[in-house]
């Protein structure tokens, strides 16, 4: 690099360089400590959920009344990517889903457009609406839950003292919410007898109008005298349910007291809302989410502290049990991957002493933790924390910010022993080398672009792997240009004697392999190209997925019952469930949620709707052993025992949330037509053996008691349908007819029928009615009863019903394969469907193919940044095509015979992104040998091949090892371990023939060249980084002569091919 010379300029500036080295290493350790830890990196879940009540209303008339309405104006908002809709008789549930290329930025802005357009119809929803309701902090995360349990106190008084508690959190710093898990909203229930009212000629009416009319807040009024004014109060507010016992009204002439009529009881909500239980135990929980921007560790230091205060202060009995504290699974993976990187480190350093020797392997020790220091103060301006993802990034640089400085000090000694002093050999590293360097590192992180760029949620999470890999490359070849030859200067020493270029034993048998190589040059490159022929041919055997299982402890059990079946089923299914977890010796704590999935105690939960037939169990099992030995146990347990549930027992994912891995909808105008597809296309499903758990989101009708009024009868009588209605609902669900306050609580008064008459169909058949005269009427006189079906819920999807079929896959299998197995028959039967309705895959194939897509859109820009990188630094078409000619074959090679698991999170190694293995680098292609007349130009490549790879191994075993510390880590599917970020392949066959490939090529490929020029450094590639170190020296040297082919060989003693 011609101009100014930054060595140069540190050298003269040592004081200066020094103290600012010093300044910026104390700057880096503080940063580390200040650095923020999380467990994943921080991604915006798009997705808003607006929800409306429209009591009494039935499933068709929510879906066109309600649903559509919502729908079609919801339709008009900004960046949107599809609605998904859950309707119920009554109620319904839109998920406002935008496109993964959305800003974060612009979300909160797209949430206030969602709520001014709902607002804009709200006057033309059916009257009776209860909302609609919106949720913008669907994607909250609730990172520590405790659980409380109580030994003798009733549910009330746990909840009063959980109330305490959650008032007291939430003055934590970093605290922003606490939700409330499991708490049961009081009820006073009257429950009578419909046949002893009737029997006593009781109105029903009249005695809910006593209640209300008893406990009704109404203003009395204020006396104003001309000193004062004084208020009135009326006596015979509810203060308890014995009050409600007491009252008198009047009936038949006669006060009857409601005592003798009627039982009130005081107890928890029935039926039950949704249920949490910590260890089978009922609890109540706290789920306690960060304010954005918080130290999860700081936030979990404090709450702790909280909590050893609350504990001492709470009465024996009532009990908190952790359910979850990410804070200490942050803590252990934190330190876990910073114990693998400086594993790495160390590796590093010992290759670096071992193969450039202590003093020269001391300045690239000292040069890490430095580029380290740097990388930490640059993480914390841009708050990139510390987690899975950046510390990965982290280890995958280390491999790589060591080249720079390495060659540096190679270019140093080699001027040293070529008889220059410390100084002049310092600048001249730089002169010959900066500029080839600074070429690299930009190519290298021009190779992370697609995966820093991608507009989706998988690149939003995946983004620190650019940002970090790009600083830290770039940070490496600043020191290595302005640090590291000032600590050569003062640490190298000028050898006593002159070099005396002979090779060693390793490097004249690798003369002997090249020369063997370049003879049957022709040989060499087609059966290169034949070997890169099948690597790429059998990626397409190598299974793929976007990303790979969490590596927590947690285990997942999902249990889903008929669609129709109560909360009482279903809290009885997962009491079993909690036995068969009592006493087992893999489980460390669990938690059971009955009615609902677990809040989001972690970012990529797939978090569940509420609903009485679903219930989930988090399971911590004390290791990932343990966890394996416990899913095979319950999926064995589940399919045995459970026959009538859909059972699912799964870890946590990484990345955006996906649910079963294996996922077709179909979708249509008509629910029972769809259906039928449905039906058909499991039927296909089911020919795979690789298909596990077939089930449906959404296809059993249930039960429905269909009451027909004789509407002419009815007006004779004095009655309507709103009559009926009314009287039905008291008798067997319950009317809330008033609220008792107690404290900050309102206590609803429920009246409804004796618990045998709830329960009973014959119930409705003898119900008496009362008309407006006192009198009463059986049901059956003015109304006939019959017997139908309809669906209990529907899902939709863009304003039509869809219906998801989904299945797990076997043990060990990836969807994508069954995918493609399935994929004839299903486009079969899409030929097949009428016009409107189709069969399209979702779940994990669907979301790898968005992630992948997001990537692969950014590949062009990549490819036109490093070309252009490239040209500048090559500046000549031959050598251009050169390098991009023998790039490809160092990952490939690696990958041949390879039967492991290929994910797009594996950035490095992969053939089909060209330049992810590129890390290409300047080796000084032998510059102190200049070029002699006569000499055959086969002699440069032979002395060439002998120097660069010489050159590269001392960088060869650090990229090996500083890469993947954890190589044999008990994590399998580890984004960071064996299966994760890791250079898959390159270690196993980097350079076995480069060297012959690249000589071939130059041979076969450039015309020798008359004209002397001078050279920079030669380029020098990660994946093949002999083979450009290899071209551009040969290429500098060829350029001083031109000779026979026959001449040349004969100059090094071999003869000719044929």
């Amino acid at each position: 690099m011609k101009g100014f010379n930054l060595s140069e300029w540190a050298i003269r500036h040592r004081s200066l360089v020094a103290y600012f080295m010093l300044v910026l290493v104390i700057a880096g350790i503080a940063s580390y400590f200040r650095l923020g830890r999380s467990e994943d990196p921080a991604f915006t879940i798009k997705t808003m959920v607006v929800q409306a009540l429209w009591p009494g209303a039935t499933i068709d008339d929510t879906l066109l009344q309600v649903t559509e309405r919502l729908e079609r104006k919801l339709q008009e908002t900004p960046n949107l990517d599809y609605l998904r809709s859950y309707t119920t008789a009554g109620q319904t549930t839109i998920f406002v889903n935008l496109k993964g290329e959305t800003p974060a930025a612009q979300v909160p802005d797209i949430w206030y457009q969602v709520r001014k357009k709902v607002g804009d119809i709200r006057s033309m929803l059916p009257q009776g609406i209860v909302g609609p309701g919106f949720n913008d902090e669907f994607g909250d995360t609730y990172g520590i839950v405790y659980g409380f349990t109580a030994d003798g106190f009733t549910h009330r008084e746990l909840r009063d003292y959980v109330d305490d508690v959650r008032s007291r959190l939430l003055q934590v710093p970093d605290v922003s919410k606490i939700d409330v898990i499991g708490a049961q909203d009081e009820r006073i229930y009257v429950e009578f007898s419909a046949a002893q009212l009737a029997g006593l000629g009781i109105n029903r009416s009249a005695l809910i109008a006593a209640l209300q009319a008893q406990n009704a807040v109404t203003p009395a009024g204020v006396v104003q005298t001309g000193d004062e004014k004084i208020l009135l109060r009326i006596s015979g507010a509810f203060r308890s349910e014995h009050d409600i016992l007491a009252i008198n009204f009047a009936a038949n002439g006669r006060l009857i007291r409601l005592g003798d009529i009627a039982r009130v009881a005081r107890g928890p909500a029935d039926p039950p809302q949704p249920i949490f239980r910590v260890n089978g135990q009922d609890a109540i929980g706290l789920a306690i989410a960060m304010r954005e921007g918080g130290d999860i560790l700081t936030l979990g230091r404090n709450v702790e502290q909280a909590m050893a205060e609350i504990i001492a202060d709470l009465p024996i009995g009532i009990e908190p049990k952790l359910v979850a504290k990410q804070p200490v699974t942050v803590e252990n993976a934190v330190d876990e991957f910073m114990e693998a990187l400086w594993e790495a480190v160390a590796i590093v350093l010992a290759v670096s002493f071992i193969s450039l020797g202590l003093r020269a392997g001391a300045v690239v020790a000292l040069s890490i933790p430095l580029v380290l220091a740097i990388v930490f103060v640059a993480m914390e301006f841009f708050g990139i924390d510390l987690q899975r993802v950046s510390l990965g990034a982290l280890i995958i640089a280390l491999g790589l910010l060591v080249d720079d400085a390495m060659i540096t000090v190679e270019t140093m000694i080699t001027r040293l022993e070529h008889g220059d002093d410390k100084d002049h050999a310092a600048t001249f590293a730089y002169t010959s080398t900066a500029f080839p360097m600074l070429t690299g590192t930009l190519v290298t992180v021009a190779g992370f672009v697609p995966i820093g760029f991608a507009r989706s949620a998988a690149g939003e999470y995946t983004f620190s792997i650019f940002a970090v890999v790009a600083i830290a490359l770039i940070v490496s070849w600043i020191v290595a240009v302005l640090f590291a030859p000032l600590l050569g200067v003062w640490i190298l020493k000028k050898p006593k004697t002159a070099h005396s270029g002979e090779p060693g034993p390793v490097m004249r048998a690798f003369r002997r392999l090249l020369i063997l190589a370049m003879r049957a040059r022709w040989i060499t490159i087609l059966a290169t190209l034949v070997l890169f022929g099948a690597a790429l041919y059998g990626t397409r055997f190598v299974p793929q997925q976007f990303f790979p299982s969490s590596d927590r402890p947690e285990l997942l059990v999902d249990l889903k019952l008929p669609q129709n079946a109560s909360i009482y089923a279903t809290q009885a299914v997962s009491t079993r469930l909690d036995d068969l977890l009592k006493g087992d010796e893999t489980v460390d704590r669990w938690s059971t949620y009955v009615g609902r999935g677990a809040v989001r105690f972690y970012l990529p939960l797939n978090v569940q709707l509420p609903n009485d037939f679903f219930a989930q169990a988090v399971i911590v099992t004390k290791g990932l052993e343990q966890r394996e030995r416990l899913k095979a146990r319950l999926e064995q347990t589940l399919e045995t025992e459970f026959p009538s549930v859909v059972g699912r027992v799964y870890p946590l994912e990484l990345g955006p949330p996906v649910g079963w891995p294996l996922q077709y909808r179909v979708s249509g105008s008509d629910a029972d037509q769809v259906r039928e597809i449905a039906f058909r296309l499991a039927q296909f499903m089911a020919t795979d053996a690789r298909v596990q758990k077939i089930n449906y989101d959404w296809i059993e009708p249930a039960r429905t008691v269909q009451i027909r009024v004789d509407q002419d009868q009815a007006r004779l009588m004095g009655l309507s349908s709103q009559d009926l209605a009314q009287v039905l609902n008291t008798v067997v669900s319950g009317a809330t007819v008033t609220q008792m306050r107690d404290g900050i609580y309102l206590v609803d008064v429920v009246t409804r029928a004796s618990a045998e008459q709830r329960a009973s169909l014959a119930t409705i058949r003898t119900l008496q009615v009362p008309l407006p005269n006192g009198q009463t009427v059986p049901l059956t006189q003015i109304a006939s009863i019959a017997y139908g079906q309809e669906y209990p819920l529907i899902w939709r999807r863009d304003r039509k019903p869809t219906l998801t079929v989904q299945a797990d896959v076997a043990p060990g299998i990836l969807p994508a394969p069954i995918v493609r197995a399935l994929s004839p028959k299903i486009d079969a039967l899409n030929a097949e469907l009428p016009a409107g309705y189709r069969v399209v895959v979702g779940g994990t194939d669907e979301e790898s193919g968005k992630s992948q897509a997001s990537v692969i859109a950014v590949v062009p820009v990549m490819l036109f940044l490093m070309l252009t990188i490239l040209m500048i630094q090559l500046q000549s078409f031959h050598r251009l095509f050169l390098v991009l000619s023998v790039a490809p074959f160092g990952p490939d090679r690696g990958r041949r015979g390879s039967p492991r698991l290929r994910q797009a999170t594996r950035l490095r190694g992969d053939p089909r992104r060209p330049g992810a293995d590129r890390d290409d680098r300047p080796q000084l292609g032998d510059p102190d040998r200049p070029g002699r007349d006569g000499e055959s130009p086969w002699a440069p490549s032979v002395g060439c091949g002998d120097r660069g790879d010489n050159a590269s191994l001392p960088a060869d075993p650090a990229h090996c090892c500083g890469r993947d510390p954890r190589h044999d880590s008990h994590r399998p599917n580890d984004l960071l371990g064996p299966d994760g970020l890791r250079d898959h392949g390159r270690s196993g066959g980097r350079d076995a023939s480069d060297p012959g490939v690249s000589a071939c090529a130059l041979r076969c490929l450039v015309p020798d060249q008359t004209t002397r020029s001078g050279g920079s450094g030669a380029f020098r590639s990660q994946s093949a980084h002999n083979n450009h170190s290899f071209i551009n020296a040969a290429l500098k040297r060829r350029r001083t002569g031109r000779v026979s082919n026959r001449r040349g060989l004969a100059a090094l003693n071999v003869e000719p091919a044929a």
